[in-house]
């Protein structure tokens, strides 16, 4: 008997697993400051800054300011500001606020992002089959709204409901998010769900955690997955090969 004919929902990561970023962070960073006429930031320091600035504002003001109540816009224009500020680049105040605009208009859009040849049609694939399909990710509400339909992801033809930290005020890898994800999914038990990501800390182990059954993809053969098969987690390439697992009868 298949995997699949035993789960009733499927829950999947989105940044990683279903789309991807196109280029550096630093791009689009160097891209809104030659747009006001300024010289190029240099990219990794820009980026490390970003690395500095955004791990500091989670670790203060999680999943966007939730608690808090903080205006999405204005996270993340502390978090740019002090991107810029941590790599070198401490820009008056009307230069940053167009330099930022640009910025925040872009990764509000699909701009910055690509879909995975395979996410569609997979997603589609299991709704045809009457499985659920739920999306579980550490992302503000521009997910939802804006960036994944812009890619072709919609709900109620790709995927039911959606599971966004910035929404919920809980992040992976937390196993409440996990937990929300099951209450979302309706009359479903634990172990008639599947979820898919990229990271083991944040998607396999909490997703385990809760009575789920998971599997990690390894889109860019990145040196961990090693580490993950030793594991004994199910490890696939992409999701045209979880879909082969999901059917096989002899695993």
């Amino acid at each position: 008997m298949s995997l699949l004919s035993k789960l009733r929902c499927v829950t999947l990561d989105v940044t990683g697993t279903l789309i991807a970023y196109k280029g550096e962070l630093g791009d689009y960073y160097c891209m809104a400051a030659k747009s006001v006429g300024l010289p190029c930031p240099d990219y990794k320091r820009v980026h490390e800054g970003f690395k500095i600035a955004y791990t500091e504002m989670a670790k203060k003001h999680p999943c966007f300011g939730f608690a808090e109540k903080i205006p999405n816009i204005v996270w993340w224009k502390t978090c740019v500001r002090n991107s810029f500020i941590e790599a070198g680049y401490d820009y008056d105040e009307e230069t940053f606020e167009k330099i930022f605009r640009r910025i925040y208009g872009t990764f509000g859009s699909s701009a910055p992002y690509t879909i995975f040849q395979d996410s569609q049609p997979f997603l589609r694939w299991l709704r045809e089959k009457g499985i659920k399909v739920g999306l579980v990710s550490n992302a503000e509400y521009r997910y939802q709204d804006v960036i994944l339909p812009a890619l072709g992801l919609n709900q109620g033809s790709e995927w039911d409901f959606g599971v966004f930290s910035g929404l919920e005020g809980v992040e992976k890898p937390d196993p409440r998010i996990y937990q929300i994800a099951l209450e979302r999914a309706g009359d479903v038990a634990a172990e008639e769900v599947l979820h898919i990501g990229d990271s083991m800390r944040k998607d396999y182990l909490p997703a385990k955690s809760v009575g789920m059954h998971a599997l990690l993809l390894d889109r860019f053969k990145i040196r961990d997955a090693e580490n993950w098969r030793k594991s004994g987690a199910t490890v696939l390439p992409d999701l045209v090969a979880t879909r082969d697992w999901l059917t096989c009868s002899e695993r």
